[in-house]
């Protein structure tokens, strides 16, 4: 067997805090993920978005896909995890993020699928955020010297994340 190298480039291990610039190729990588998890949660689904910063040309990220997953009722996720599982992702609870169920795929992380309230409150932010991202290259930049500098700074994924949240709720709107 040949081994091929990864178009997507993706996946990262716990202890490690990295940024990638943007690979025109997540977009794919997110459209076949998505593809995956539609057609093993069925209707429990309501929707699937890109979002985080891999789905924002330009912007450097970790490399990891970030999928939004809309539900119904929030406790739908439960009913996901055996199909989750079986695609080779893990439950991880709501890792301290309100009214979200996560699902994170591989030991060095490739996916993250956040399962929310489709329409709620954290499904219009994420999507709010990430446009607003998308379509603003002076507030891109600005989030983009913040998560450099939070990437040399920590390994911890917590921290990191902790330390984006103040900007991320003050550009979601």
């Amino acid at each position: 067997m040949i081994d091929t190298p990864d178009p997507y480039a993706l996946g990262l291990d716990a202890a490690e805090s990295r940024l990638m610039d943007y690979n025109p190729l997540w977009p794919r990588a997110f459209a076949e993920e998505a593809a995956q998890i539609s057609a093993a949660v069925g209707p429990l689904a309501l929707a699937i978005e890109h979002f985080g910063s891999t789905s924002v040309p330009g912007l450097r990220a970790k490399p990891i896909i970030d999928l939004l997953i809309g539900a119904t009722e929030i406790d739908h996720a439960l009913e996901m995890v055996p199909p989750m599982v079986s695609l080779g992702y893990d439950y991880a609870g709501s890792q301290g993020i309100p009214d979200h169920h996560i699902f994170g795929r591989g030991v060095a992380r490739t996916h993250l699928a956040h399962v929310v309230l489709y329409g709620g409150d954290q499904w219009k932010a994420a999507l709010a955020f990430r446009d607003r991202l998308r379509a603003d290259a002076e507030v891109r930049s600005e989030y983009q010297a913040l998560k450099e500098r939070l990437a040399e700074e920590t390994t911890s994924r917590a921290a990191y994340t902790a330390g984006k949240s103040v900007f991320v709720l003050a550009h979601c709107t």
